[in-house]
């Protein structure tokens, strides 16, 4: 496997074309494997929008907690991208693996073949790098074997085959069925922001930090959440964070829904509001809590690198410009 030499600046935004039904997707699972479920529940999804599909050749594999080897999964990476009959590629689930590819990525390969890249949770690490490295606007979205409720159907329509822009999402009203602190909506600090996009899974971020593929948040509007942690953890991650990288000179931040980070034990925690107001309510910038991206049923699919707009005070991230041509 060559060891690809990562960038020192990152280039000029561009963006993919859009996605027309009739497409045809390369399935890839870059992480942890799929079972013949996921995997399943992921062609019936792609079959209902419309595409056609190509399965990369390690999709099914099996490596110990990853789909396939380093060498195999970096393979159907650089297969989706270069091959002239996949229009986009989409990868079926997250879980673990992406941040060994990264140091062997071609990224001068996915550079001349430009193509809707969706995906969240531990494709984070790739929007990332690939963002850095190319300068193309990938999509944190839904993954292939994901639930397509009306919203997430709604969302990524609207993001990757007709775009609409400017487009407002707003943190939604708490509903019956969706309880516990979790998922209510709430400003840590008021006001209005914008810059460009960027963010992802704080994990993710956190494991980039001090690495060649770390972005930079400066006078960017940077969107985090996270799923099954406890805020001691939460607290530690973004402690990290802002520490180790420039997080505390962003334009704003947007909070997604942290769901399973309640604590457990409220005898010897914080709750969630209180740690994430005590991390980022005083960085003197906006902060918001409560849009629907990343580990929720109702999900949006976010451009990387387009100009947004963030109102804390409505909670609300409108995309100023489309995030495909």
């Amino acid at each position: 496997m060559t060891k690809a030499i990562p960038s020192l600046a990152t280039p000029r935004w561009h963006k993919p074309g859009r996605l027309r039904e009739g497409a045809t997707i390369g399935l890839i699972a870059p992480a942890s494997p799929a079972s013949d479920e996921k995997i399943n529940k992921a062609l019936a999804n792609l079959a209902a929008l419309g595409f056609r599909v190509r399965e990369g050749r390690a999709l099914r594999s099996r490596h110990g907690y990853l789909a396939g080897t380093d060498e195999a999964r970096l393979a159907d990476l650089h297969w989706a991208f270069s091959d002239p009959e996949v229009d986009a590629v989409w990868c079926v689930r997250g879980g673990y693996g992406t941040t060994r590819l990264l140091p062997h990525i071609n990224y001068a390969l996915i550079r001349q073949h430009p193509k809707p890249f969706i995906g969240y949770s531990d494709v984070t690490a790739l929007h990332l790098a690939i963002g850095q490295e190319t300068g193309l606007s990938t999509f944190h979205g839904p993954v292939a074997a994901s639930d397509f409720p009306e919203d997430t159907l709604r969302y990524f329509q609207t993001a990757l085959m007709r775009p609409t822009a400017p487009y407002a999402i707003a943190a939604p009203a708490v509903s019956d069925e969706l309880g516990g602190e979790e998922f209510k909506p709430f400003t840590l600090r008021p006001g209005v922001a914008e810059g460009a996009l960027t963010g992802g899974n704080l994990s993710l971020l956190t494991a980039l930090a001090g690495t060649p593929y770390q972005p930079s948040f400066r006078k960017k509007v940077v969107f985090i959440e996270d799923v099954g942690e406890q805020p001691y953890r939460l607290d530690r991650l973004f402690t990290q964070l802002l520490q180790a990288t420039d997080l505390s000179r962003a334009a704003g931040i947007v909070l997604g829904v942290f769901a399973d980070c309640a604590a457990k034990n409220m005898e010897f925690s914080f709750t969630l509001p209180e740690t994430l107001t005590d991390r980022l309510g005083g960085l003197g910038m906006p902060v918001f809590y409560g849009l629907p991206f990343g580990h929720v049923p109702q999900q949006a699919t976010f451009p990387y690198g387009i100009r947004v707009r963030m109102d804390a005070d409505a909670r609300t991230l409108t995309f100023l410009e489309e995030g495909v041509r």
